[in-house]
């Protein structure tokens, strides 16, 4: 069975967890307070479960979700992540995280920082442009008529498709952006973020996304 680490506990993370133990996953949730702080979370979640320390989730994962807000990311393990898929649903608010110029200027993404951190781990940006209670509540089936997509953005094939295969799970078509270089497509204030959209809407808010806002 495979094992999800998510790493960060709160709306984005949570949902996923919700919906992972739904389709059959085995969940390792950690967050920066502690296990003990998650007890709740995890007697919802139910058997397939359990709290444990960021480091932790992250050792116990065949692949994990890092959804922690920006500013925290130097106080991730790369160690605990090495040679892992790592979806990164991070999204940069400089009211929260102070102002980082390389991003203010449109030089650097998120998910490029990410994989700079952990550079031994195979980075794919995912989840970061859908409003948390939606992650649950408008997937449909494959086929489905005008069926919502998300996006994601890689330097690793292989870290694209399981967030694809992912996606198709949850119930969302997949647009692959490409690389990393091109995640900002997607982010905060682009015509992509937090807008319900079939593969071909999304694809046309990609294209016409600036790279500054």
């Amino acid at each position: 069975m495979t094992t999800i680490g998510i790493i960060g506990a709160g709306n984005i993370g949570s949902q996923i967890a919700r919906k992972a133990v739904q389709l059959g996953y085995d969940v390792v949730i950690g967050n920066s307070r502690g296990p003990e702080t998650l007890a709740d979370l995890v007697v919802e979640l139910g058997p397939r479960a359990r709290a444990a320390t960021a480091s932790e989730a992250g050792t116990a994962a065949d692949f994990a979700v890092l959804t922690i807000p920006l500013r925290n990311l130097d106080r991730i393990s790369a160690e605990s992540l090495a040679g892992k898929v790592v979806i990164d649903t991070n999204n940069y608010y400089w009211e929260r995280d102070g102002h980082i110029e390389a991003l203010d200027r449109g030089e650097a993404t998120t998910s490029g920082m990410v994989q700079e951190h952990l550079r031994d781990s195979r980075v794919a940006k995912g989840f970061n442009h859908i409003l948390a209670a939606e992650i649950t509540t408008t997937g449909t089936p494959e086929g489905t008529e005008n069926r919502r997509a998300l996006a994601t953005a890689s330097d690793h094939a292989d870290a694209s498709a399981l967030v694809a295969e992912l996606y198709d799970e949850f119930g969302f078509d997949t647009v692959d952006i490409g690389p990393l270089s091109e995640s900002w497509r997607v982010e905060r204030d682009r015509p992509a973020y937090v807008v319900r959209q079939n593969a071909a809407e999304l694809e046309t808010n990609l294209a016409r996304a600036p790279r500054t806002v």
